[in-house]
């Protein structure tokens, strides 16, 4: 078994030291309502982003404990899960021989230092799984999607179009403004409603309609 960390740039980092357990923290979010005179009611929420911690050490010396005798050193190995830590890009966590195989993002990292033992570093570490956010915005929705090397690129999403087309008639000849309202409105009353919203193409007289205008018809 072996425990890796590959960034967005395909940089493999093997930890040198198995640990002795790694534990999977799985939980459901719950979201508590007090109701006054009924109490307090429990609703589940989702589930919670899984928790991975282990801790080992990066030992100075390679030795049979080893799972490479390639290791790193233990500063620049320190170093390195610092910067995965402080960065806001996830990176894949990939247990062998196992179905761990996931994005993460390193939110805490502890270092230990022990006397007798120069040149070790001792660390605990907690992972976090990576969720994809889908963002959505007023022209349309944007959704993070996830490349093959572990960075996330946005990605368009349409919106179906609900505004309706408003319906226009065009004038022929003999056609009055009354006459058009009983045809499409059902009612030659509504004449006036039709000449408020095409003023401007109909001008100051109503009753001068040409053959050819296409006017706005109320919904």
């Amino acid at each position: 078994m072996e425990l890796h960390l590959i960034d967005g740039a395909g940089k493999n980092f093997v930890f040198p030291v198995n640990p002795e357990e790694i534990k999977i923290n799985r939980g459901k979010g719950i979201e508590t309502v007090n109701i006054v005179r009924f109490g307090e009611f429990d609703y589940p929420s989702g589930e919670k982003v899984k928790e991975i911690t282990f801790s080992s050490f990066f030992p100075i010396e390679p030795d049979t404990y080893c799972v490479t005798q390639n290791i790193p050193k233990p500063q620049e190995a320190m170093n390195l899960l610092t910067t995965y830590t402080v960065s806001k890009q996830p990176v894949r966590f990939i247990i062998t021989d196992t179905f761990v195989n996931n994005l993460v993002i390193l939110s805490v990292h502890d270092t230990t230092f022990r006397g007798g033992e120069p040149g070790d570093v001792y660390f605990d570490l907690t992972m976090r799984t990576w969720r994809e956010p889908v963002v959505h915005t007023k022209a349309g929705a944007t959704k993070a999607a996830t490349t093959k090397n572990g960075t996330t690129a946005s990605t368009a999403v349409s919106r179906p179009d609900t505004k309706k087309t408003p319906k226009t008639y065009t004038v022929k000849s003999g056609d009055s403004l009354s006459k058009i309202a009983k045809l499409e409105l059902g009612n030659s009353a509504k004449w006036g409603a039709i000449y408020a919203l095409n003023k401007s193409t109909i001008g100051p007289d109503a009753n001068k309609i040409k053959p050819g205008q296409k006017l706005v018809m109320p919904t």
